[in-house]
């Protein structure tokens, strides 16, 4: 499979109020395709993220938007544009980095989240050091990290809630 330099398509989800960022490496061809965050049918994110918050599983881009306003959260992925073989994030390279600073300048975020290690990668090499805030990393919930079960991801994501319960007071 060839490599393709690929630019991110769709806006960083955010409300000035948003207190948590979540970052995903970069969006996958589904993703794109819907120009929203985590669009692939396995993925794991919205039923994670709603059993978190013990709501419904959005289905629609809109329900999933609000979810995620709801509780206050950005959602965004590390890079905006980079050279990648279909959706695997081990095949990136020529990164380059979206403007975080930009955004967490618009909103109230307190706290970061990366999922999976290839956005953490990325964000500590390109975005920390324009941030100066560390982040979190979480596991991926992409189909491709069977590793973890949804059980296990619920677990893991939690810490997402106690952030921003901690940052309301």
């Amino acid at each position: 499979m060839e490599y393709t330099r690929v630019t991110h398509n769709f806006p960083p989800l955010f409300a000035p109020d948003s207190r948590v960022l979540i970052l995903g490496s970069f969006p996958s061809p589904k993703s794109r395709e819907q120009a929203f965050f985590y669009g692939h049918p396995h993925n794991r994110f919205w039923p994670v993220l709603a059993a978190v918050f013990e709501e419904p599983v959005p289905q629609t881009i809109e329900q999933k938007r609000a979810l995620a306003l709801k509780h206050h959260i950005a959602l965004w992925d590390t890079l905006a544009s980079c050279e990648i073989r279909g959706a695997s994030d081990t095949s990136i390279r020529n990164p380059v980095p979206n403007d975080l600073p930009w955004l967490i300048a618009q909103t109230q975020v307190y706290t970061i989240f990366c999922t999976g290690t290839t956005s953490h990668k990325y964000y500590k090499k390109l975005c920390q050091p324009a941030t100066g805030m560390e982040a979190i990393v979480l596991p991926s919930t992409s189909p491709a990290n069977a590793a973890w079960s949804k059980e296990r991801l619920i677990e893991a994501y939690q810490i997402i809630a106690h952030a921003v319960s901690d940052t309301q007071g």
